[in-house]
């Protein structure tokens, strides 16, 4: 009986067999001479964005800075002489009259001295008129005729300098006012320059304040101001000064209001709120959510031209809070896009959606 062939050597067959037949008849598909028609390019869809409609209003910038207030006129009062307190003719509080007595010291020997001063001009000139006969009889000499001249001089000025003490003795107020402090009390003795009291006139109050060099330059004297005080009241009044240098430390410049006070409150050398109102400008009101930076770092928003293509355009902020910004520099009416603003550039056609809600906070580009 002849042996069968192992199982390994068919299958090796098979495959050999195989191959030979993929060689001779070869690829099925035939070979063309031109390639394939290229597929119609498909058309992009233009990005959705959503946009809302703000026409420009009118708007009053405030310029805010944390002021000092101060009395319009205040003054420490010191003596011009020595003395003894012998008199207070007005009490702590009371308003007084300019040439109003304040306080009254001891005359002493004041008096008795300018009696005698008095008494020795009236000498004096008594013997000057004397002299003066003489001169005419050419019986007096010229060194003794003008000798008797400075005496009457010299006991005028005697007299004078008294008077002066003797209304010394009593300070008088030099202007109107409140008699706000008294540092002395009847029998106390005063010396030189020693203060004894102080005067306040607030019927009008001066707030000052520290302005940054970049807001400056849009202010000038005559400008209107308000000041919010700690209760929230407020009083009006008007720009008055404007330092010429800035500070060198803190670079700020010093500003001055003046405001009436006609009730006479109590505000001098309190904090308050200082609000300068600028000019009047035409402005948008968004959120501060759609400001943006264009490619030179300018501060700019993005809106649509009337073929719905994107537009950026700088603007200046003339007023910005947690809640909306205040800004110049866009057309009185324009379309804001207020929600797909990051997906887009500036020349790119867009599809339009308007927005069924206002202007806020939730707006995002």
């Amino acid at each position: 009986m002849p042996r069968r062939p192992p199982l390994s050597y068919l299958l090796a067959a098979g495959l050999l067999l195989a191959l030979l037949l993929w060689l001779a008849l070869g690829d099925v598909q035939q070979f063309q001479a031109a390639a394939p028609p290229a597929a119609e390019p498909r058309e992009e869809t233009p990005t959705r964005v959503e946009v809302r409609h703000s026409e420009a209003e009118r708007f009053q910038p405030r310029l805010v800075a944390q002021g000092q207030l101060e009395a319009d006129r205040e003054l420490e009062l010191r003596s011009r002489r020595a003395g003894r307190v012998a008199e207070l003719p007005v009490t702590l509080g009371d308003t007084v009259a300019v040439g109003e007595a304040l306080v009254r010291l001891a005359a002493d020997d004041l008096q008795a001295q300018l009696t005698r001063a008095q008494a020795d001009l009236t000498l004096a000139r008594a013997e000057l008129e004397g002299a003066e006969s003489l001169r005419q009889r050419q019986l007096m000499s010229r060194p003794e005729y003008l000798r008797r001249q400075a005496s009457v001089s010299t006991a005028a000025a005697e007299v004078a300098e008294l008077r002066t003490d003797q209304e010394e003795l009593t300070p008088v107020a030099p202007f109107d006012g409140v008699f706000d402090r008294l540092d002395v009390d009847i029998g106390d003795v005063v010396q030189v320059g020693e203060t004894f009291g102080r005067l306040v006139d607030d019927r009008r109050l001066i707030v000052n304040a520290w302005i940054a060099q970049g807001e400056v330059a849009a202010l000038s004297p005559g400008q209107p101001v308000e000041v919010q005080l700690l209760d929230g009241s407020r009083l009006t009044g008007e720009l008055t000064h404007i330092a010429r240098r800035a500070d060198p430390s803190t670079r700020t410049f010093y500003v001055e209001a003046t405001l009436d006070n006609p009730e006479r409150h109590r505000l001098a050398g309190a904090s308050a709120t200082l609000m300068i109102l600028l000019d009047e400008r035409s402005v948008h009101r968004l959120s501060p959510a759609l400001l943006v930076l264009d490619d030179e770092g300018q501060l700019s928003v993005k809106h649509l031209d009337d073929q719905d293509r994107v537009t950026v355009s700088r603007v200046s902020l003339v007023q910005a809070d947690a809640d909306a910004a205040r800004v110049a520099g866009l057309p009185d009416s324009v379309r804001l896009i207020t929600l797909g603003g990051g997906l887009v550039e500036e020349g790119e056609r867009v599809t339009a959606v308007m927005a069924e809600t206002a202007a806020g906070p939730a707006e995002t580009p």
